[in-house]
């Protein structure tokens, strides 16, 4: 029998995300497919991590791919030679689509253009679009066409409104079986050194360099704040940090640079230290206990997209603080409490300064003493994200096409 092919599209960071959960429980029901990725935003590094070959040239574009929350950033992404790479990427999908069975695109209309353009069967994860951000969402003339054509196959959703929203906008093939990157939060069994009776928050300052090193020094001035409001020995913080973040703090350590001089943290061995002679703080970082972090959190602190929305759905109350961007601004901040509801609250319309944080620290107070908010947070997380599964069910669903197609295929050519 023929090996079956399935090209996976993305446009995001977090698009990435969801494919690889989708790739990781579809390598589990399949052994003989042939699995090969497209990022279209960024350079991939969760596929590459997770073994998947990428069939074009990528790059990390100035905006990250948030041009659309600066217009400034797209030139900048232009100069970079944006068009070049992306007529690259078209015409190399084309032709590699020709060896193809199917293809998964997950995002918004970008991803779904492109899956059309193969000529291709195709599947969306329409991950991008939430009608929790407007109420209805405003689908324009292409989408309704890209999503509605006979070899687009089925039309995933990020929540059971969005369903619910395209189902009565025409698009019967929508669906909500669950968010895929609520299936990567299984704790590892990782020792986070935690203390008994103290609350624990974790501390989320994103993925992208130099952002995330200028949020987490955002975050730790919080932290200070919050130790001043609610005192030494009541919390403890703990960092989710991507590798190249460790290696940043390292690197300052080093060199008496960055967050280590100019906020007077001490970095040695994971543990960022903060000593006056009022009180001293400990924050350990890691790079390995994402899940274990947000799993043992009472409350989230963070500057970030996909790992705020897992925190949500895991229940937790979070703080978020509008940065200098590019990507978590106020606008994108604001935008992320109109997705996630109740349990995100943004405080400050502008890059946090000195009260903000004063009144951010103080909201963290208030809300790990309200239980019947706390309550509320867990009910809404499986409201806004789902439970669990959501990968299983969209692998089965691509593993039952390839099944379906190879028996009318075998028909076929017995006729």
């Amino acid at each position: 029998m023929k090996t079956k092919n399935i090209l996976f599209l993305s446009n995001g960071h977090g698009e990435d995300t969801h494919n690889c959960q989708i790739i990781k429980a579809f390598i589990k029901i399949s052994s003989d497919t042939t699995i090969s990725a497209m990022p279209i935003v960024g350079a991939g590094n969760s596929y590459k991590n997770l073994g998947i070959p990428i069939i074009c040239p990528t790059a990390n574009m100035p905006s990250g791919g948030f041009f659309y929350l600066n217009p400034l950033l797209l030139f900048k992404d232009l100069r970079q030679g944006l068009i070049s790479l992306t007529w690259r990427q078209l015409q190399i999908v084309r032709q590699f689509a020709k060896n193809c069975d199917l293809v998964m695109a997950t995002g918004d209309i970008v991803v779904a253009a492109i899956a059309y353009w193969t000529k291709l069967p195709y599947v969306v994860f329409l991950s991008a679009d939430s009608s929790y951000y407007e109420g209805r969402i405003n689908l324009g003339l292409i989408l309704p066409k890209l999503l509605n054509n006979s070899r687009c196959l089925k039309v995933f959703v990020r929540d059971a409104l969005t369903a619910t929203d395209l189902n009565r906008q025409g698009i019967k093939k929508a669906e909500f079986v669950g968010t895929p990157v609520m299936d990567n939060l299984i704790s590892t069994g990782k020792d986070l050194q935690l203390k008994p009776g103290l609350f624990t928050i974790g501390i989320l300052p994103g993925s992208r360099l130099p952002e995330a090193d200028r949020n987490l020094s955002l975050l730790l001035k919080l932290v200070r704040e919050i130790v001043k409001v609610m005192g030494e020995n009541v919390c403890q913080f703990r960092v989710a940090a991507v590798p190249i973040l460790i290696s940043e703090l390292e690197a300052f350590a080093e060199n008496s640079a960055g967050i280590v001089t100019s906020e007077n943290w001490q970095y040695q061995a994971g543990k960022l230290t903060f000593l006056t002679e009022e009180y001293s703080i400990e924050v350990i970082c890691y790079e390995d206990a994402f899940a274990d972090i947000l799993q043992q959190s009472n409350l989230v602190i963070g500057m970030a997209g996909t790992a705020i929305e897992q925190a949500v759905g895991l229940g937790k109350p979070v703080i978020t603080i509008p940065g200098e961007g590019p990507s978590f601004t106020y606008r994108f901040a604001e935008a992320q409490t109109r997705l996630l509801g109740c349990s995100v609250q943004v405080i400050g319309k502008q890059a946090a300064n000195s009260f903000l944080l004063q009144e951010a620290a103080q909201k963290v107070k208030e809300i790990l003493a309200d239980k019947e908010y706390l309550e509320a947070c867990i009910r809404n997380g499986i409201q806004r994200m789902g439970r669990p599964g959501g990968s299983e069910k969209i692998a089965d669903y691509l593993m039952q096409y390839l099944i379906l197609n190879t028996k009318k295929n075998a028909t076929e050519n017995s006729l």
